[in-house]
């Protein structure tokens, strides 16, 4: 009896390079369109003047007299506050002169056109240029911005505006400092009523030690997914693919933990602030957990893919939020430490998972001329060139007698 095999056809040759470039490619530029969409998103977004980390901590007393309904705390690390009025009555919230500036009522929030507050309040630095209208002692001019009882806005009276800290800070920063106490005036009716709170400086973390481990690591990770992949490229791959998912689900959740805390009043206004805040940081990780669900399925160009979205999440979602290393409040709820971890994580993961499949994509063999059109029948008997077995149907069998 004597073996023979068919001849070499489309089923039993080696796929050209050209699909599976074509593949990459394609995978490039879906990727890269949506991290390109998502950084240039931020520039006219209204949440991108919130700061990233700040050393000085804004904090609310409360209000004297007390009114009953009237809630008021601290957003985005300090850069606004936000009063929420359930008291059945307006609450006016004076601008920096004592003029109307924002009128919260039972059915929504107005602000008076002619306040210069208005005007100086429409960014954190408050450079906004006042027009020649605004004038604090006209009569009010009220436009409604706002369908809820609830308004946030930048308040100059509570945060530190000076690039340079106090003299206090500068002779002792490694020690907490009562910066000022704040007032910021309201009015119910005809009662005045004083928002009170604090500023204080927070001494930051040391950057070297968050740095240093995270570096470390990377370093790490990456020699973990080198070593892996001496036992094949395909259990490198789905390792790469762990790794990844891991670091696109904590950038996201980074992102919703900053949209919590900016306030978002239910589902809308969570979607509203996601969407006018850090997108490019959301879409970097939601790319992440695609690509890593791509590469688990071991899909052409995977390789790439991860390269990509492992560097882009490293810089977009990484190292756009690493201030937390070097200041004391992050924009976040909870305790101090786990943005920082979180942020580690997300540079960790992206930066060894786009060093190791750079270094696979490297190794990986070149598909060459000779190679091209191989039949399966060139190796050894019922074994492809890869080493594995042929399925059932590649061998033809014949029998001479």
């Amino acid at each position: 009896m004597r073996v023979t095999r068919r001849p070499a056809d489309a089923r039993f040759t080696r796929q050209p390079a050209g699909p599976r470039l074509v593949g990459r490619l394609a995978v490039f530029a879906g990727v890269a369109a949506v991290l390109l969409t998502g950084a240039t998103a931020p520039a006219a977004a209204h949440g991108a003047d919130a700061p990233a980390a700040t050393d000085y901590r804004v904090a609310v007393t409360g209000t004297v007299p007390a009114v009953d309904g009237l809630t008021v705390r601290v957003v985005e690390a300090g850069a606004r506050l936000e009063l929420t009025n359930h008291s059945g009555r307006p609450i006016e919230v004076l601008g920096y002169a004592g003029e109307p500036y924002l009128e919260i009522r039972p059915d929504g929030v107005y602000q008076n056109r002619r306040s210069p507050t208005a005007y100086q309040n429409e960014t954190l630095s408050g450079d906004t240029p006042v027009p020649a209208d605004a004038d604090p002692a006209a009569p009010p001019d009220w436009r409604r911005i706002a369908d809820r009882p609830l308004v946030r806005w930048h308040d100059q009276r509570t945060y530190w505006l000076d690039a340079a800290p106090p003299e206090a800070v500068r002779a002792a920063p490694d020690q907490v400092h009562r910066v000022r106490d704040w007032v910021v005036p309201l009015r119910d009716g005809v009662t005045p009523v004083e928002l009170r709170g604090t500023l204080d400086w927070i001494p930051p973390p040391d950057p070297l030690r968050w740095w240093g481990g995270t570096l470390l690591g990377t370093v790490l990770l990456a020699v973990a997914l080198v070593t892996t992949a001496r036992r094949g490229r395909w259990t490198a791959q789905l390792v790469s693919a762990g790794g990844l998912a891991v670091g696109g689900a904590t950038a996201v959740g980074y992102v919703m933990a900053r949209a919590v805390e900016s306030g978002t009043g239910g589902p809308l206004g969570l979607l509203g602030v996601l969407l006018d805040g850090p997108v490019w940081a959301l879409l970097t990780g939601l790319a992440a957990l695609a690509a890593a669900g791509y590469a688990a399925r071991r899909r052409p160009g995977a390789e790439l893919a991860l390269a990509l979205t492992g560097a882009c999440l490293a810089l977009f979602a990484g190292a756009a939020n690493a201030a937390v290393f070097t200041r004391a409040i992050a924009p976040v709820p909870g305790p101090a430490w786990w943005p920082r971890i979180a942020v580690a994580a997300v540079l960790v993961s992206g930066a060894a998972v786009a060093v190791g499949a750079v270094l696979r994509l490297r190794a990986e063999p070149v598909t060459g001329p000779d190679s091209v059109g191989r039949a399966v029948g060139d190796g050894p008997e019922g074994v492809g060139p890869d080493g594995g077995e042929l399925a059932r149907g590649e061998q033809r069998i014949e029998a001479e007698r």
